[in-house]
């Protein structure tokens, strides 16, 4: 690794992510709103809406070697209350983008040179997600997307990879209830995202021995069973005033 591009890199996450590869020679990060840190020399940050149709601006960026898309939204909220344009926004950002950026520098994975990179998904792509109904199908496309692309990478020749990242909720963001940046509570989980991202492995999913093994069984068990305790457990832990 030598040159980054973190799409989303300006809080979160992918701001964690940014500090934790600040070592590189340089560090671009690409999102809509200004950096939550002050940045050093060898970061600098170019502002994009990933709602916008032109994105010949990610050609520019041909010295890098390492791409990590960490941009999305989501909220919770059922699918009842949820605009048309809303359902739009969700798909552009969560998915489409994530889709027209890689194949911007798709030539460049294909090849026999390294090339690292990595997208933040989620765990709701892979099982029924009630109050993230939406959310949930726009990550569940990016999950096939990325299984179906490393397969054909693997076709190809080349030993490079899509790295799917699928968490659950991540403490220390401002995905987490509005909550501010925490370094301290984030810097693990990127560090854990950047060793995944320099091995080239193609699916990470973060307490998966602890939690989400048992999840992901119970869900292939009985889908309906495990979505009616998903929302059940929603409501009981306060996460939402539905009922």
């Amino acid at each position: 690794m030598k040159k980054a591009l973190v799409v989303g890199g300006s809080n979160g996450i992918g701001l964690a992510i940014v500090n934790n590869l600040k070592t590189l020679n340089h560090v671009y990060i690409i999102d809509k709103s200004e950096p939550d840190m002050i940045l050093p020399p060898n970061v600098s940050f170019e502002k994009f809406d990933l709602t916008e149709f032109d994105y010949s601006i990610f050609d520019k960026y041909d010295d890098i070697d390492t791409l990590m898309i960490t941009a999305g939204f989501g909220h919770i909220s059922l699918f009842r209350d949820i605009d048309e344009n809303t359902i739009v926004n969700y798909f552009n950002v969560n998915t489409i983008a994530t889709i027209r950026i890689i194949k911007h520098f798709y030539e460049r994975m294909l090849s026999r040179t390294d090339f690292f990179c990595g997208v933040m998904v989620s765990i709701s792509g892979f099982m029924s997600s009630p109050f993230f109904s939406v959310y949930g199908a726009t990550k569940a496309a990016l999950n096939i997307f990325i299984q179906s692309v490393n397969v054909e990478m693997e076709k190809a020749g080349t030993s490079n990879r899509i790295l799917n990242v699928s968490p659950g909720s991540i403490k220390g963001t401002k995905f987490d209830k509005g909550a501010v940046n925490d370094f301290l509570q984030t810097d693990a989980l990127a560090k854990e995202i950047v060793r995944n991202l320099k091995n080239k492995n193609d699916l990470f999913i973060p307490n998966f021995e602890g939690v989400f093994k048992d999840v992901l069984e119970r869900a292939h068990t009985d889908f309906r069973k495990e979505g009616l305790h998903s929302y059940d457990y929603k409501v009981e832990q306060g996460r939402t005033n539905f009922k």
